[in-house]
């Protein structure tokens, strides 16, 4: 049985065009509200026309933009609350039981919109536990075991680490930990210590101020 539009109604509320709102009326009752750009390829939304017929394989990619919409929503909230990474909003969505293919839809469209970038998600994340007593390289391995790549947590550290705030990491790191390295039986333990906070990911320069610095300690 075919189906005939109702109704078709567009909200622009944002430009491009394929960023408005459609609301479409079917004849059996039903009502969708998408975006364009999550319209399957072989829909041609230039096609559609209040009074047309609306073939199954319409109807379908219609059901699929719909669904990608309700899914954008859902992250759009999740992303109001806090600042999301790709991997991490990808499982939250899926957990709510969107359409993976949908999700994977609203990623991309996202990440495009620059509202979704795990480049700047992992400079925040490092920033917001600076005051912590870790290494630059803990921290990376904990972004990339988030599934942060690691050329992202790299750059990312990189910008959230400038000199004096290196320093300051390394000294709190020093600190919780040169204890217990100048415990252990070595014939240089400067040496050895060195070579734990180059291994831990500080630079030569804040290594070489923090053993210039006598009141670093």
């Amino acid at each position: 049985m075919s189906m005939t539009i109702i109704s078709l109604k567009t909200e622009n509320g944002g430009k491009p065009e394929d960023s408005y709102i459609n609301r479409i009326e079917l004849s059996d009752g039903s009502l969708f509200s998408f975006r364009i750009c999550y319209l399957p390829k072989e829909v041609n939304f230039d096609d559609t026309a209040e009074g047309g017929e609306i073939t199954a394989a319409q109807e379908e990619g219609f059901r699929f933009a719909s669904a990608c919409l309700r899914a954008e929503k859902t992250a759009l909230r999740l992303i109001a609350g806090a600042e999301q990474y790709i991997l991490g909003l990808t499982r939250k969505l899926k957990r709510r039981n969107h359409n993976m293919s949908c999700v994977n839809a609203v990623i991309a469209r996202l990440a495009g919109l620059n509202l979704i970038n795990d480049r700047r998600y992992a400079q925040l994340w490092i920033e917001s536990r600076l005051r912590l007593s870790r290494s630059p390289r803990r921290m990376l391995l904990s972004l990339c075991g988030r599934g942060i790549d690691h050329d992202d947590a790299a750059a990312a550290m990189e910008a959230a680490l400038d000199e004096e705030t290196e320093f300051k990491m390394l000294t709190r790191y020093a600190k919780r930990h040169v204890i217990k390295a100048r415990r252990k039986k070595n014939n240089n333990p400067e040496y050895s210590f060195k070579y734990v906070l180059k291994n831990e990911g500080f630079s030569q320069y804040a290594i070489n101020r923090f053993f210039e610095d006598e009141t670093a300690l």
